[in-house]
């Protein structure tokens, strides 16, 4: 199982293409894919080093927001559950789980089962979620969802650590002498807590394993992080922590279509520099994104990055 981060290189992860559809990011031929796609995507993730592959997390989607959202958002665990049998050494990133809408023993017996049927691959991305009627439809309070996912933290902490028989007693939750089996097999299942406001930056820097930040430009990072850091050490925690970042649009290549200004594109060189002005700011691991007009040229763009970018991104 590969390092998070390889040594002295910048990790990078993908997003899915096909199991969310948000037309923030979806490319117009994601509409018509189906696993298969999803499939070939992921195993070509697999052949080109990626450290992880990413499913997203909504049960239901209001009728208000459905026209930007989109109502397509395949479920995680049974997503990552299917992509571990078909590929070999990427992990498996939940981003995020919202797991203030499911009791954590529920949680944990889907993402324990996950852990062991892939041989130790998950990490578990969580965050606090922001769609105000799939808490109201699960009978979960919204406007009490950063502290309902702090306990959850707590509580999947124990429910996925090496105990059969795991204890947690909160306010929230209380549950002690239930024995949950397969245990995960990792030891300690890596927790990335996504999010970019002050009191998600806070609840990744005292409780995760790592931060996935969303929507931060890249100017913004140094402050975000230099914030993590300070937080941590103001609190005694030095173990572990993988810091990460979500990229522009990429295109490794001239494209022959307009790939949009934000897309960063060109020669390989020119692609990895400006990946590494995120290690400079103390990013561990960046998710990238491929313009695309096919899962062809996804695929070949998967493929590409892995060959010609990914050895440059010391």
């Amino acid at each position: 199982m590969p390092a998070l981060p390889p040594q002295g290189r910048l990790a990078y992860g993908i997003q899915l293409p096909v199991q969310s559809q948000s037309t923030i990011y979806a490319e117009p031929w994601e509409a018509a894919a189906g696993p298969d796609d999803l499939l070939a995507v992921a195993r070509a993730a697999d052949r080109a080093g990626f450290a992880y592959l990413a499913s997203c997390d909504h049960v239901a989607i209001p009728r208000r927001l459905a026209p930007a959202m989109s109502t397509v958002w395949y479920d995680p665990v049974a997503t990552l559950a299917h992509l571990a049998a078909a590929t070999e050494h990427v992990r498996l990133l939940s981003h995020v789980a919202v797991v203030g809408l499911r009791h954590p023993l529920v949680t944990a017996k889907q993402y324990a089962t996950l852990d062991h049927l892939s041989g130790g691959r998950l990490i578990l991305g969580v965050g606090a979620g922001h769609v105000r009627e799939e808490f109201e439809a699960l009978g979960v309070d919204f406007e009490r969802r950063g502290p309902v996912l702090d306990e959850s933290i707590d509580a999947l902490r124990a429910a996925l650590g090496p105990d059969e028989f795991p204890e947690h007693h909160g306010k929230l939750y209380d549950f002690e002498g239930l024995g949950q089996l397969p245990r995960p097999t990792q030891e300690h299942v890596p927790v990335w807590v996504g999010g970019s406001s002050p009191a998600a930056v806070r609840r990744a820097a005292l409780k995760g394993d790592g931060w996935l930040p969303q929507g931060d430009p890249r100017e913004r990072l140094p402050e975000q992080i230099a914030r993590i850091r300070r937080l941590r050490e103001e609190s005694g925690n030095d173990g572990p922590f993988t810091v990460g970042a979500i990229a522009e649009p990429l295109y490794v290549g001239v494209p022959a279509w307009d790939v949009g200004r934000r897309t960063v594109g060109g020669p390989p060189d020119a692609v990895a520099e400006s990946l590494r002005a995120y290690r400079a700011m103390g990013v561990d691991q960046v998710q990238v994104r491929f313009r695309s007009r096919s899962r062809a040229e996804l695929t070949d763009q998967v493929e590409a990055f892995g060959e010609t970018v990914a050895p440059l991104l010391t």
